[in-house]
C-alpha cells in the first residue's frame, strides 16, 4: 500500500511539473504585456487542463501573416496629402477659442499614430434607438446607386438580420456593388450559406481575416469588433450597434437596448471607407476579390455641415494602442468635466490612474455602466473598478432602463468620442476597433444632453453602498479583477 501511494505521489508531482513547464512555454513563446503574462500563468498553473482549454479560446494570438495583411492595407496611397495636413497643424497659430485649435495636439496625435485625416465640414446625426437607426440606415441603403460596404461584429440570422440581407440582395440584383464583412465569432450561428443568395445575385460576403466559420476558428480574442457602413462613398455609419433583434430591444433578457451610433455625411466618410477597404483586402485570399481601384470610392462630397472629426482605428496588428492613447490624451486634457458611458469598465493602469488624477484635481468625472451583466466575469471586474474609482471621487451611475451598450466620452462640452471601443483591455489590446473623435461644440452638447437624460434612468452607487456589498460578491469582483487583462 505504501508503495502504491508513493507511485501516486510521484505521478502527481510529475503531472504538476509537466503542467508548469507547459504553462511557462505556452505563455512566454508569444510576446505579451506583463499583466497578461501573469494572468495566464495564474490560470494555467492553478487550473490544469481547463486552463489550457481556456487558452485555446482566449489566449492564442493571430498568426503573423494575418496581422501583416492588415498592416499592409492601412495607407491606401494617401500619404502625401496627410503630410500636407500635418504641416498645417504644426504651423497653426497658438490656440484661441476655436475647438479645432484647442485640440490641435490631439489631432496631431491621431495624424501621427493612425494617419488619420481631420475633415471639417461634416453633417452628423446621433442615434440612440435601434429602430430609428436601422430605419434611416435601410432607407440610405435602398437609395444607394453605386456601392454598399458593411462591416459588423455581429449580423444575426434573426428578423432584422434577414431584413438587411434581403435588402442587400435586392440592391446587388440592381447592379449595386454590395460587400459584407462579418466576424465569424460575433455572428455566432450564422453559417456562410446565409449569404449564398447574395453571392448568386452578384454581391460579396466574407468573414474577417479568419476561417469561414467559428467552428474552425475558436479564438475568442482578436475579433473584428468594428461597426462600419459606407453607402456610395458619401454616407457613413459608425458606433456601438450591431445587427440583431436584441439591439432593437426585442430580447426580454436585456429589455430596452441603449446604444449610441453616428450617421456621417462628409469627408469623415473617407476614414470609414479607407478602413473598410483595408479590412476587406486583408480578408481576401485571392487578388481578384480585392479592391484595387480606390478612386471611385473617394469622390468629392457636397455637404453643408460644420462638424470636424477624425476616425481612428486600432487593433493588435499595431504596436500602439491608438484609441486608448486618444482616450488618455482627452482625459489628461480635461479642464472641467469627463463624462463616460461604457458597458465594460476594465481599464488598464494608465487609464485608471488618469481618471483618478482627474477626479482628485477637481474635474467632474462621471462614468455610466449597466446595472445588469451580459458576461459574468466581465461584469464583476467592471464592478471592482467602479468601486475603486468611486473611492477616488468618480461618480458611478448604474443604468437601469435596459442594457447600456454605448461607448462615448465627452470632454468639457467641446470634444467627444463615439465608436465601437469599450473602456477595457479587450478593446485596447485584443480587438479591432474604430471610433470617431469629434471636435464640435454643438454635437458634443447633444451628446451631453443625452447623457443627462440617461441619468434619470440611473442610480448613483456611492462608496458607502459599495462598502455594504456582501463579502462573497467582493471576492468574486477581486478574482475577476485578477483576470481582467485576459477577459
Amino acid at each position: 500500500m505504501a508503495l502504491t501511494w508513493t507511485i501516486i505521489w510521484w505521478c502527481l508531482l510529475l503531472v504538476i511539473l509537466v503542467n508548469e513547464i507547459a504553462a511557462i512555454y505556452t505563455v512566454f513563446r508569444e510576446k505579451r504585456d506583463i499583466a497578461a503574462t501573469w494572468a495566464w500563468l495564474l490560470v494555467l498553473t492553478l487550473i490544469p487542463g481547463f486552463g489550457f482549454i481556456s487558452y485555446a479560446f482566449f489566449g492564442r494570438k493571430l498568426p503573423h501573416k494575418q496581422l501583416a495583411r492588415i498592416k499592409s492595407q492601412t495607407q491606401l496611397k494617401l500619404k502625401q496629402a496627410l503630410e500636407r495636413q500635418k504641416q498645417q497643424f504644426i504651423n497653426m497659430p497658438k490656440p484661441k477659442d476655436q475647438t479645432v485649435q484647442i485640440y490641435r495636439r490631439t489631432i496631431m496625435l491621431f495624424q501621427s499614430i493612425d494617419d488619420s485625416f481631420l475633415t471639417r465640414h461634416n453633417a452628423v446625426n446621433i442615434f440612440t434607438n435601434g429602430n430609428a437607426l436601422f430605419k434611416k440606415m435601410f432607407d440610405d441603403i435602398a437609395a444607394a446607386k453605386k456601392s454598399i460596404h458593411i462591416e459588423f461584429y455581429t449580423i444575426y440570422n434573426d428578423q432584422i438580420g434577414n431584413e438587411l440581407r434581403t435588402l442587400l440582395e435586392q440592391k446587388a440584383a440592381e447592379g449595386v456593388e454590395v460587400r459584407v464583412l462579418y466576424d465569424s465569432w460575433g455572428s455566432m450561428g450564422v453559417w456562410p450559406s446565409f449569404y449564398d443568395h447574395l453571392r448568386e445575385v452578384g454581391g460579396y460576403a466574407a468573414p474577417f481575416l479568419m476561417s469561414r466559420s467559428n467552428f474552425f476558428d475558436f479564438r475568442i480574442n482578436y475579433r473584428d469588433h468594428r461597426k462600419i457602413v459606407v453607402i456610395d462613398g458619401e454616407i457613413g455609419y459608425v458606433g456601438g450597434f450591431n445587427v440583431g433583434d436584441q439591439y432593437l430591444g426585442r430580447v426580454p433578457k436585456f429589455g430596452p437596448w441603449r446604444d449610441t451610433h453616428l450617421r456621417i455625411v462628409g469627408g469623415g466618410v473617407y476614414g470609414l471607407q479607407r478602413r473598410f477597404i483595408g479590412d476587406w483586402n486583408a480578408s481576401m485570399k485571392k487578388d481578384e476579390d480585392k479592391i484595387v481601384h480606390y478612386h471611385p470610392y473617394f469622390q468629392p462630397i457636397r455637404v453643408h455641415g460644420d462638424v470636424a472629426l477624425q476616425t481612428v482605428s486600432s487593433g493588435p496588428e499595431a504596436p500602439l494602442e491608438k484609441i486608448k492613447m486618444g482616450y488618455l490624451r482627452l482625459i489628461n486634457a480635461a479642464q472641467d468635466h469627463i463624462w463616460i458611458q461604457t458597458p465594460y469598465l476594465i481599464p488598464d493602469d494608465s487609464i485608471l490612474d488618469a481618471l483618478k488624477v482627474a477626479a482628485h484635481s477637481g474635474i467632474d468625472v462621471r462614468i455610466m455602466i449597466p446595472s445588469m451583466p451580459d458576461h459574468a466575469f466581465v461584469y464583476r471586474a467592471t464592478q471592482y473598478y467602479a468601486r475603486e474609482l468611486a473611492n477616488h471621487g468618480v461618480t458611478i451611475y448604474y443604468y437601469q432602463k435596459g442594457f447600456l451598450h454605448a461607448k462615448t466620452m465627452m470632454i468639457d462640452g467641446r470634444m467627444a468620442s463615439v465608436g465601437s471601443a469599450n473602456l477595457d483591455f479587450r478593446s485596447f489590446k485584443l480587438n479591432f476597433e474604430i471610433n470617431a473623435f469629434i471636435y464640435n461644440q454643438n454635437t458634443v452638447d447633444d451628446l451631453e444632453r443625452i447623457f443627462v437624460n440617461d441619468i434619470r434612468n440611473c442610480r448613483v452607487i456611492t462608496p458607502a453602498m459599495f462598502a455594504e456589498q456582501p463579502r462573497w460578491l467582493k471576492f468574486k469582483q477581486t478574482v475577476s479583477r485578477l483576470l481582467s487583462p485576459i477577459l
